[in-house]
């Protein structure tokens, strides 16, 4: 059996959607952002369907909403140190450098955006979560090296990106 096929999609769809919303939900505690999430894991199987085993579908389908969890999760911390960075004493800056960093931080926003997502996670996880090489690997699912390739491509996007738009 394919998971191809529409019914044996719906047979997977019925069997693991409530286990990984709540997976997801027991993460975030957001019962909306769990159910969004568990939607996008399923359409990244649907769209995989030809690359995945029905075996290992449940794997797939867990290993793709945790990811998906940690994007999402990382990407909102991103946010918050934003709005402290701007909430710290605005006052003692003048108008032009406000400006500036306002321009940059919204530069640098971009250019994280367009990251890979591998490399996004990887990035986020180590300057944000203050995560060594080693424990993303772990949380990944990656070798060492490979945390480091997707860091050091990161890097190097990210300066090309900010020095193009500087």
């Amino acid at each position: 059996m394919s998971i191809c096929e529409s019914n044996t999609f719906k047979r997977v769809f019925d069997k693991y959607s409530e286990t990984i919303r709540n997976f997801i939900y027991y993460k975030c505690g957001d019962l909306e952002k769990a159910e969004d999430l568990t939607q996008e894991a399923f359409i990244k199987l649907w769209n995989n369907c030809a690359k995945v085993l029905l075996d290992k579908a449940k794997s797939f389908l867990f290993t793709v909403a945790n990811n998906l969890f940690l994007n999402d999760y990382a990407h909102e911390k991103v946010i918050l140190q934003h709005r402290k960075l701007i909430t710290i004493d605005q006052n003692t800056e003048t108008p032009q450098f406000i400006i500036e960093e306002e321009e940059f931080k919204q530069k640098l926003k971009n250019a994280i955006a367009n990251l890979t997502s591998a490399q996004r996670e990887v990035f986020l996880l180590n300057r944000i979560d203050k995560k060594t090489y080693k424990e993303i690997a772990v949380i990944v699912g990656i070798s060492e090296k490979a945390v480091e390739k997707r860091m050091h491509n990161a890097l190097v996007n990210l300066r090309k990106e900010i020095k193009n738009h500087i």
